[in-house]
């Protein structure tokens, strides 16, 4: 018997490979097969099955391509309605791999078709239970995105409580949980970046399986939860509809365009021009109206939070060698329509005497001198909660993935200062910026990480019920 967890850090991702006596099964498959193609052929063995836990949101599954390469059978747990041929399993229905054993239970909650896999051995044994979105190590699937007109959150989350208890809880705490995501996550909101866990330290350490009734639950799970990144029903729509094959898409994403063509592209087919390039080399030389999101930072759910229609058309100003790599790792999220990179990179677009744009970037020193000397306009673009951690007490917070419902509140006569924890987000937030006409923008390279070190006044948040 043979288990792998296949875990994409930059995705919080995790799929499975599970094989015995030449049979194999793959559970959530990112979209790129080959890895899982060719660990069935050097074992010598056959894919047999591919388990969905649900369609998924996140990322585009890789399910189709893999089902035409290998013949193997798609398998989805009860409500499923995919739009391609797939087994839809019934409740506790089994499936034989081998000398194992995956036994198909239904946990509505995350969703309504969510279930996980009951992997037993052949003695009988519980060994593990793929849990998908259904159970995470320190958390529970959110229970906000499969909202119906007849159902509200609180119905899916009462949902949830039910399947955990019904189907989880009562499995033997020996039992390992090998979930679909782990920390970075936003299919949840406490994820450990632990990637499995066994089921009785879950059901001592995670908060939701503490919780002493359903309403306790219900209450728990669904405060705080942050608006979802737009991409999400997109990419539920094409696992459930279907999709391109990553082969054509990386394909069409790898074509070179010198400067002349790089340019005809963007004005004809509207594309954004997406630079991917590290921040503090960005910010020295740049294509005008760019987007800088890093490829070494959350690079796709900041382009799932700040491209808001996945049919976007995109060309790609990258770091040299790594064009199929941003590639791929847009297709992960269903930005299908890339259509070409800008061959020899920004110094092309030089050599053209093609026109060429900035950002100030200035030290932590250098912003509390200037502090000092007058008011400034300052933007923390963390998320709330780091912000009310502590702050610059000159600082208003506009969270990066709300960015564009509060332009308003950055003038375009004056200098603005920008940060985030440690440049990378403020530098996607200053290119934006940038690109919608704001030109006295200037970031504070470092963060609030530099910033922390100098004498700036600092504050943290008090809540107004607290003070007397």
């Amino acid at each position: 018997m043979l288990i792998e967890q296949i875990y994409t850090g930059c995705l919080a991702q995790g799929a499975y490979y599970i094989e015995s006596k030449g049979e194999a099964a793959v559970i959530d498959p990112l979209r790129e097969v080959q890895p899982y193609l060719q660990r069935a052929k050097r074992n010598g063995s056959t894919i047999k099955y591919i388990f969905e836990t649900h369609f998924h949101a996140d990322f585009v599954s890789g399910h189709l391509d893999l089902a035409k390469q290998t013949g193997a059978s798609i398998i989805y747990g009860p409500n499923a309605n995919p739009a391609f041929e797939a087994v839809i399993a019934k409740d506790n229905q089994q499936f034989q791999l081998g000398e194992l054993t995956i036994r198909v239970l239904h946990t509505p909650g995350h969703t309504l078709e969510s279930s996980c896999f009951l992997l037993i051995d052949a003695q009988g044994n519980y060994q593990a239970v793929f849990t998908g979105d259904t159970l995470f190590i320190g958390d529970v699937g959110r229970p906000d995105l499969a909202q119906k007109s007849t159902l509200t959150m609180e119905d899916l989350a009462g949902y949830l409580y039910d399947s955990l208890h019904t189907k989880l809880m009562p499995l033997p705490d020996d039992v390992i949980v090998y979930p679909a995501h782990g920390a970075g996550s936003a299919c949840g909101k406490n994820m450990s970046k632990e990637t499995s866990d066994t089921l009785g330290h879950q059901k001592q350490t995670n908060y939701a399986l503490k919780a002493t009734n359903k309403e306790q639950f219900i209450k728990e799970v669904t405060d705080g939860l942050l608006p979802p990144p737009y991409y999400f029903p997109q990419n539920v729509q094409l696992n459930k509809e279907g999709y391109e094959s990553v082969e054509k898409v990386v394909s069409r994403g790898l074509t070179p365009l010198n400067a002349d063509t790089f340019e005809q592209v963007v004005n004809e087919q509207h594309a954004l021009i997406l630079d991917t390039r590290k921040p503090q080399v960005f910010k020295d030389g740049f294509i005008p109206n760019s987007i800088n999101i890093g490829i070494d930072g959350d690079f796709a759910p900041w382009v799932g939070t700040l491209i808001t229609d996945i049919n976007q058309p995109i060309v790609l100003v990258v770091e040299a060698g790594r064009e199929e790599e941003v590639v791929t790792r847009l297709s992960r999220v269903g930005y299908d329509h890339t259509l070409g990179y800008l061959q020899g990179g920004i110094q092309a677009w030089k050599d053209a005497g093609k026109e060429i744009d900035q950002i100030e970037s200035i030290s932590a020193d250098e912003f509390a001198s200037r502090l000092q000397n007058g008011n400034l306009q300052v933007k923390d673009v963390r998320k709330q909660s780091e912000y009310e951690a502590e702050h610059v007490e000159a600082a208003e917070n506009v969270p990066l993935a709300y960015l564009s419902e509060h332009m308003a509140e950055f003038s375009k006569a004056e200098p603005v200062y920008i940060h985030c924890a440690g440049g990378y987000r403020s530098m996607i937030a200053a290119s934006i910026l940038k690109a919608r006409g704001y030109e006295n923008i200037i970031d504070v390279a470092g963060g609030f990480k530099a910033i922390a070190q100098t004498n700036i006044p600092k504050t943290e948040y008090v809540c107004p019920s607290t003070l007397k």
